[in-house]
């Protein structure tokens, strides 16, 4: 791996990594398709030659989603909606010495919900309690972590593979108190933001194919200390890395993991592991549209407008992971949201379901003190 320097100076174990550097600044698609496919594999080979990492997969809500945006159109029955599960990953790496924990996608399934997307969705329902039985909720993250024996104050960094449906005020805290007075405290005192800059620029401006699914306020008020803009990749201690996989969104990033069963990936360019196998899909309508196009991959459609760039980012994918142990025709490519059978969607049943990604030993370490940067009531 191209290693370079840290991406900040409180995490010299997270360093820049320049190794598709030279990939990205291709100017057509064609190329920098093969360039990502060959870089990719030796990136996945550099990566599973070295240390492990210890992996912990947190539940943390069910959810409907469009069916024709999980598999780009592809699916010829008429349901509606899929079901997907949401969970976040708890990675813990050695770095220098030290053991250093990271959360992907700790979203806050409840601040979600201001998405417009969902709250149009939850709006149209003819029953306010019928939003109970449309999702299932499993605790957040910071109410999770006991049973890893870790507390929200051992988190030292958090990161999302994009900031579709993040509201990170509960995460990180805001200078900006709601307008009845209410106060934002961060939920993990001492950990920073990986933020990929480009994303977090456009937030403030969002295209009309993006507005949809971006919590508006969502940032706001975050104070800017805890939040670790950047671009390109990163490696993440030992034994994981984040590759920028720009498409679903203009920050979109992946997380690799080298774990007990190899290496994997987790991102939401994709919704179960057919999205990145679909010629040996069991899903009706994936393997003839992949066929049709001559297609590797078929899209998590639901913002269309970098969509031969979210190709190419899933073909990196494709390249970097190991492929299955439960099923060779397919790669490890953990979806953030994995669409999961339901009596929503009869008939649509991925053909291989993940469920976890636990991999290794957590280690618990006593709890760090909590840094006091934003002394407000708990929301």
């Amino acid at each position: 791996m191209k290693l370079g320097e840290p991406v900040d100076p409180r995490l010299p174990w997270v360093r820049t990594l320049h190794d598709l550097d030279d990939a990205r600044d291709l100017p057509a698609a064609g190329p920098r398709l093969r360039e990502y496919r060959r870089v990719g594999r030796r990136l996945g080979d550099a990566l599973r030659s070295g240390p492990r990492a210890s992996v912990r997969t947190i539940p943390l809500a069910t959810l409907l989603y469009p069916t024709t945006f999980a598999f780009d159109r592809a699916v010829p029955l008429p349901w509606p909606f899929v079901q997907m599960f949401h969970r976040c990953l708890l990675v813990q790496v050695e770095a220098a010495g030290e053991t250093k924990n990271i959360l992907f996608n700790p979203t806050d399934y409840v601040a979600s919900k201001a998405t417009p997307f969902f709250a149009d969705l939850i709006d149209s329902l003819p029953h306010p309690r019928l939003e109970d039985a449309l999702s299932t909720q499993y605790g957040q993250v910071d109410q999770q972590l006991a049973a890893h024996g870790l507390s929200a104050a051992d988190i030292d960094v958090v990161a999302f593979d994009h900031f579709h449906t993040q509201d990170l005020r509960p995460i990180l805290g805001s200078d900006v108190p709601e307008p009845d007075g209410r106060e934002w405290r961060a939920r993990f005192p001492n950990a920073l933001l990986l933020a990929p800059r480009r994303e977090w620029v456009d937030w403030d401006d969002l295209h009309p194919l993006q507005r949809k699914w971006f919590v508006a306020d969502g940032k706001r008020g975050v104070p800017e200390s805890r939040v670790v803009l950047f671009d390109g990749d990163l490696a993440l201690g030992q034994g994981a890395m984040l590759l920028q996989t720009r498409g679903h969104t203009s920050g979109n990033q992946t997380l690799f993991v080298h774990g007990a069963h190899g290496v994997f990936g987790c991102s939401e360019n994709g919704c179960s592991a057919d999205s990145w196998s679909p010629r040996e899909s069991r899903i009706p309508g994936l393997a003839r549209k992949a066929r049709a196009y001559d297609l590797e991959v078929v899209l998590n459609s639901n913002t269309p407008e970098l969509a031969a760039e979210q190709y190419n980012s899933m073909v990196l994918e494709r390249s970097v992971v190991d492929r299955s142990e439960l099923d060779p025709a397919f790669v490890q490519m953990f979806p953030s949201s994995e669409v999961t059978p339901s009596l929503f969607a009869p008939g649509i049943r991925p053909s291989m379901l993940f469920g976890d990604r636990d991999a290794g030993t957590i280690r618990p370490r006593a709890s760090r003190p909590q840094r006091v940067e934003h002394p407000v009531a708990a929301r």
